[in-house]
């Protein structure tokens, strides 16, 4: 069953013969037999019968003991740092229909309220946290029945059919404890099943203690994650609260904190991997010398790492052959320089990128294994390291040293090794006297393209041009891509997103509004780092204090009506994804502070570095194409919005002004989508025209 709770009804004959019907919940796993607790339901005779008791019992047959299947709804870790929620609200009532992806509850994390959706379809059988009550992440907040029929028997059982599970997990699951005990004789056709060839090897290994690093749940949205980065290798210490790994989710990349000691002994899911959420990606040993006996374990489990580790057996006996006697060195040829593999811009891990530099790797001849060609650690590690004598391994190996023994670089070079992980301690520096520029960075990094001399460039056009622009068009036609290339994390999610939106019924409102005050007051606050964007979203808020009902939003029969006014816009990530920061209370900040706000949150953005209350809190979207020069377009309403609005560049248009003379100038149009349900034409109307007399005629108040 999965993670769900299996409720069922099974005869115990107890030590004097008496016999008692109990609800028990396990978790059965392909071809185990599992400890399971339950609930007296009926009384026995005979003495020392309680009211309440712990019994084992072995599951033969699941399909066959086990009448009433449920689902359990567990409180989601909605950030890396969660470790309890509040319910705010329940959205479903005990009794109520269930659909997969239905929203039932908000929960009040450390961050923001959320909404939580139902991975199950089924019937709400059983609210186990009332609203107002706290949760830990990971335990059981409600129960939801396969079968309408079958909602009676599951609320009569409540939490004493459901064993205790292993503590909160950051993950949003509970795992529950088992006990293995040996297959009831019979025939072994009752136990029958396709995993029982693995679960009796398997078995064989007794479990060691240990403990697991699970897939966790970053987003409410969130069913699979992508491990990018491991910070720790395998026999590291690490400690409770230590980042272990970076995930990204549907939405950004985030700090992966454990919450236990111990050393890794097993990574089960490599950088670059897809995992469910809630699955295991890591194995913690207790102890070091743990370390083999829990590798070991998890192997036998058929991790992600079994079959690489199978295949590296042959390889590890062939190394551990007697080596041939060494030639004289003076008999020995220098090692030809390794091929250059890739060419412009490198994508590799951070690990990767620091394991290379250590082993003074040039990323351009390593060969990416990882998803579209990334570089992981282990290619760095298989690629072979080019040296002719030990004295130039010693030599490439240390980066030149100052004769004071300082390590000097620009401001440009220090921010650059900031941002991409690279210590300057092993960069060597070309500039003058050792100075370490950005350039040195870069090609420790390995994303240093070499530029052709401006010269060179311009005899070789002079040679001849057509043959130049054949070549070119050859070489463009060379790289187009082909073939599928499998999506990231963040485009899924625009996809489920966009579908979603197809479900909403909408109308568009366009609207020209003359930019001319608009661009004489961005000239004058430019130099004080106000961007364009900011300027919008101001006027936007701004505008919205009039028309609550455009900030509002539609929920089954009844208008949301936001507090706040939280302006999200549009930032398209490089790697081709959509994401929308919010700009909070853009209503009572003021012009600058909301521009310094921007510029960090479009920062963060690109570097992925977002929270989820960062990006999924807005109550009006805006969508800025205007930089590219598009005259009008329309944008796609995100799920949960009552409206988003679409602004198009600023061009010279003809018109006849006020004293009936021709005059160009410049306008800007905007489009804006609506929700139908809750917002009228006559309102988006009244909206944009009201915009449009704040930017033509009123645009200082966007200073106060």
């Amino acid at each position: 069953v999965g993670n769900g709770a299996a409720v069922g009804r099974a005869s115990v004959v107890g030590a004097r013969g008496c016999s008692f019907a109990c609800g028990a919940r396990g978790g059965v796993r392909a071809g185990g037999v599992v400890g399971v607790r339950g609930k007296v339901r009926g009384g026995g005779e005979g003495v020392g019968v309680s009211r309440k008791c712990g019994v084992s019992m072995q599951i033969v047959d699941e399909a066959m003991l086990l009448e009433t299947r449920a689902r359990e709804v567990f409180m989601p870790a909605l950030s890396s740092t969660m470790t309890e929620g509040k319910i705010v609200q329940w959205l479903k009532a005990p009794g109520d229909r269930v659909e997969a992806g239905d929203i039932v509850m908000v929960v009040e994390s450390d961050k923001a309220d959320m909404d939580v959706e139902c991975f199950d379809s089924g019937f709400l059988a059983s609210i186990l946290v009332a609203e107002g009550d706290m949760a830990p992440v990971g335990s059981t907040v409600a129960l939801i029945a396969e079968k309408e029929e079958d909602i009676g028997k599951i609320a009569d059982c409540g939490l004493d059919c459901i064993v205790s599970g292993s503590g909160s997990r950051h993950d949003g699951t509970t795992a529950v404890e088992t006990e293995e005990h040996p297959v009831p004789d019979g025939p072994p056709a009752a136990v029958a099943d396709s995993g029982s060839s693995s679960s009796s090897s398997s078995s064989s290994i007794p479990k060691p203690d240990l403990a697991e690093i699970f897939m966790p749940a970053l987003s409410s949205t969130m069913t699979e994650g992508k491990i990018v980065q491991w910070t720790k290798g395998e026999g590291e210490r690490v400690e409770s609260g230590e980042i272990v790994m970076v995930v990204e989710s549907d939405k950004a990349d985030m700090d992966v904190e454990s919450f236990e000691d111990g050393f890794l002994a097993h990574l089960a899911v490599e950088e670059g991997g897809m995992c469910p959420v809630g699955d295991a990606v890591g194995y913690l040993a207790r102890s070091e010398a743990d370390i083999p006996a829990v590798k070991q374990w998890a192997l036998a489990q058929g991790g992600a790492s079994a079959p690489a580790a199978a295949a590296a057996a042959p390889a590890a006996a062939a190394a551990a052959a007697p080596a041939p006697a060494a030639a004289p060195a003076a008999a020995t040829p220098a090692a030809a320089p390794a091929a250059v593999v890739n060419t412009g811009r490198i994508v590799a891990s951070p690990f990767a990128k620091k394991l290379a530099a250590e082993k003074n790797i040039d990323l351009a001849t390593v060969r990416g294994s990882g998803p579209g060609g990334r570089i992981v650690a282990k290619d760095v590690e298989a690629a072979p390291q080019v040296s002719s004598s030990p004295s130039s391994v010693a030599a490439a190996a240390a980066p030149a040293k100052r004769a004071d023994g300082k390590i000097v670089a620009t401001p440009d070079a220090k921010k650059l090794a900031k941002a991409e992980g690279v210590k300057l301690e092993n960069v060597v520096g070309t500039g003058n006297f050792g100075r370490i520029t950005a350039d040195d960075v870069l090609k420790a990094a390995g994303k240093f393209v070499e530029k052709k001399p401006k010269q060179a460039a311009a005899a070789g056009a002079a040679a001849g041009a057509p043959a130049a622009a054949a070549a070119k068009t050859k070489e463009a036609a060379a790289e187009l891509p082909g073939g599928s290339v499998g999506m990231t994390a963040l485009q899924k999610a625009v996809v489920k997103n966009m579908n979603a939106s197809l479900d909403v019924p909408i109308f568009r409102v366009s609207y020209a509004i003359k930019t001319t005050a608009l661009d004489a007051l961005y000239a004058k606050v430019k130099s004080k780092g106000v961007t364009v964007s900011s300027l919008l979203a101001k006027a936007v808020a701004h505008v919205l204090q009039k028309h609550p009902i455009l900030n509002a939003s539609y929920a089954p029969d009844a208008i949301v009506y936001n507090p706040s006014i939280n302006v999200a816009m549009a930032v398209a990530t490089p790697d081709g994804g959509l994401i929308t920061p919010v700009l909070k209370d853009a209503s009572s900040a003021d012009l600058y502070s909301l521009s310094r706000t921007w510029k960090d949150l479009v920062r963060r953005t690109l570097e992925k570095k977002l929270s989820p209350d960062e990006y999924n809190s807005g109550t009006f979207y805006i969508s800025n194409l205007g930089m590219f020069g598009v005259e009008s377009f329309d944008a796609v309403l995100p799920p949960g919005a009552g409206s988003i609005l679409a602004v198009a560049g600023s061009k010279p248009r003809v018109s006849i002004g006020a004293n009936g003379l021709p005059s160009v100038e410049k306008e800007m149009v905007v489009n804006i989508t609506c929700d139908h349900r809750i917002i009228y034409g006559a309102q988006a109307a009244e909206f944009l025209r009201d915009l449009a007399d704040l930017l033509e005629n009123n645009v200082e108040e966007l200073l106060f």
